[in-house]
């Protein structure tokens, strides 16, 4: 996820940087690196577990539940022998 793609999906949702901190569990100044692209020089990159949750939150969930979940049929048993 690139620095103009977070800070897209941030303004999407209508948050302020400080909320997107709050639901994504960061600190603000974080978020604000991640929209910059770096920090004292250095590239800064988002992860892929925040960008999953940057997804998940645009998708409307605002935390796991796997009752919400599709079904999903495995190929064997879940059950230990």
């Amino acid at each position: 996820m690139s620095p103009e793609t977070f800070k897209t999906w941030r303004k999407s949702l209508g948050l302020k940087q400080k909320e997107a901190a709050d639901k994504l569990g960061l600190k603000k100044r974080v978020i604000q690196y991640y929209e910059k692209g770096d920090r004292d020089g250095k590239t800064v990159e988002i992860p892929k577990n925040v960008e999953l949750a940057c997804v998940a939150l645009a998708l409307g969930y605002e935390g796991f539940d796997a009752a919400v979940l599709p079904a999903r049929e495995e190929a064997g048993s879940d059950e230990e022998a």
